[in-house]
Order: C-alpha cells, then structure tokens, then sequence
C-alpha cells in the first residue's frame, strides 16, 4: 500500500492547518495550497512568516525574515510529510523551536 501525501485535496490542508494551531502564530492558506504563519516583528506590517510547500511527497518549510518577498525562495528550516494530522503536528514543533528572539531564526 503507498503513502499518500496530506494535501492532496483542500480538506487535507485544512486539516494540517488545524492540527499547526500554536499560539502566537497566525495559520492559514496562501497561494495555491501553500501554508502560511505569520508571527508579530513588531514592526507594522512587517511580519516573520513561515511557509509549507508541496515538495515530492511531503512538504518544505522555509522562513522569511521581517520585510523579506514571498514570492521568492526563503531559507528552508525544515520538511513536512505523513498524514495530515501529523504534517499539521510536525509544522507546529517547528514554529514553536523556531526563535525569533533578537533578529535571529534559529
């Protein structure tokens, strides 16, 4: 039996979303089934983003840094894949061990 990837369908990144609900950090769907997390800088308008995007058969999730475009490559910190719930559970370890402390994404 093969393993099927969780966002294959709007209710798979729905269900990803859900399960990645962690405090401070805004969750929703971006462009094309892409997920996206928004965490206050501090500055207006500037937001830290986090982003999943299809890659094979799971997901990349790469970091934005205050001002940074979207629309391009950000640094990738990490990958996503199983069901998704667990897609969902993985996103969310990675938001919260993400510091953001002092300029810095760790």
């Amino acid at each position: 039996m093969s393993k099927s990837s969780g966002f294959s369908s709007a209710g798979g990144t729905q269900r990803i979303i859900d399960a990645a609900r962690s405090p401070g950090w805004s969750i929703g769907e971006g462009r094309a089934g892409q997920i996206m997390a928004t965490c206050d800088s501090g500055d207006i308008g500037l937001p830290w983003v986090v982003t999943a995007t299809k890659s094979g058969r799971g997901m990349r999730v790469s970091l934005y840094r205050p001002g940074d475009d979207v629309e391009v490559e950000g640094d990738v910190i990490g990958e996503i894949d199983g069901n998704p719930r667990e897609m969902g559970r993985q996103f969310r370890v990675i938001l919260e061990d993400t510091s953001l402390e002092n300029g810095l994404a760790t």
